[in-house]
């Protein structure tokens, strides 16, 4: 696939279609006793750590810092309820590696050893504490437990799933340095979102792990995945801020960090329905790749210029290098964005 411009706004995101098909879904077939063990000892943190409610006075106070001296009303987003006890966001700035565990072309996490990985991403974390020091990070891994295949697979939906021992390893990783966080990313292909959610809602139970959804790999019109960019409506996402809602009531947790892929007008349509709750916090996540002045041009238009409540902006390590001036954009340049993004991605 090449990298496409239109109007100067960059058009082609992380474009992990892949093409093994061995991990398709598994979540009966194996067991889950990792993911059980880790949600009684979470259950058991919760209730030990009663968690303080939210400073709703520090909490205007850094929405508006985040803002950025922002001038045209849009940002900070209006109206938006104030977060359940707990809440990641605006609190801490989360920085993550992204990828798949069976491929070391999706992301940082799966290209390196764990503990390579970890060098590397805590390299990072530090940048960005340097930076931004009144801003702690929350240092976390984003998975792609369901990948866009380019391969129909058994049900014909053209998805691998990626089973409980793998995701069960993804949470491992991450107990190696402590409170991290785990997202774990959805590209649905020809499935649906109401059909994905259930594979993985026993580990959304657990406090630590959030979501992603990826709506350049949603193909409702029967494309495949990778031929052409999917979409989301304000509908799906409702539903999935709804759903992740009645996780978080039920179990008494902290609010869940839902991040939305978006790089194109038409990935995400009528933004301004989607609806704000206290226990769901949505970041509106800049996913794509090119020279500087592209991603700018991208963030403008869709994150900006659409606001919803908080913003995120990916690196990527290679594909970012791929067309002059050939270089990462730095900690630096992003807090210079209006609104500074909260949430940082490195694939």
């Amino acid at each position: 696939m090449k990298l496409t411009h239109i109007a100067g706004v960059l058009l082609l995101g992380a474009a992990t279609v892949s093409t093994f098909a061995y991990c398709t879904s598994d979540a009966k077939k194996t067991d889950g006793k990792t993911a059980k063990s880790a949600k009684a000892d979470s259950t058991k943190v919760e209730e030990e750590t009663p968690r303080t409610p939210v400073d709703t006075a520090k909490y205007n106070e850094l929405v508006a810092k985040l803002a950025n001296g922002d001038t045209t009303g849009k940002w900070p987003v209006k109206n938006q309820p104030y977060p359940l006890a707990g809440a990641i966001l605006p609190f801490k700035r989360i920085v993550v590696y992204y990828g798949n565990l069976h491929s070391k072309k999706m992301g940082a996490l799966g290209e390196y050893p764990p503990k390579e990985m970890w060098q590397r991403l805590n390299a990072e974390v530090k940048h960005w504490q340097k930076v931004d020091p009144s801003t702690p990070v929350q240092v976390g891994l984003h998975y792609i437990a369901a990948v866009a295949s380019g391969t129909a697979g058994k049900d014909g939906k053209y998805i691998n799933r990626m089973g409980n021992k793998q995701i069960d390893s993804v949470l491992k990783i991450a107990k190696m340095q402590p409170n991290t966080i785990v997202f774990l990313d959805l590209q649905v292909a020809l499935s649906n979102i109401k059909s994905e959610l259930p594979h993985i809602e026993k580990y959304l139970e657990l406090p630590q792990v959030h979501l992603g959804i990826d709506p350049e790999f949603s193909m409702k019109d029967g494309s495949l995945p990778g031929k052409k960019i999917g979409t989301y409506d304000a509908a799906d996402i409702n539903y999935v801020s709804q759903y992740l809602a009645d996780i978080v009531k039920k179990y008494n947790l902290p609010p869940k960090v839902l991040t939305v892929h978006r790089f194109t007008k038409k990935m995400v349509t009528n933004y301004q329905n989607i609806k704000l709750r206290p226990e769901v916090q949505i970041v509106m996540h800049m996913d794509g790749w090119g020279e500087p002045d592209l991603k700018l041009g991208t963030y403008r238009h869709f994150i900006y210029g659409e606001p919803v409540q908080f913003t995120g902006f990916k690196l990527f390590y290679k594909n970012d290098l791929k067309k002059a001036p050939n270089r990462l954009m730095t900690p630096e340049e992003l807090m210079k964005l209006k609104p500074k993004p909260i949430y940082i991605q490195y694939q």
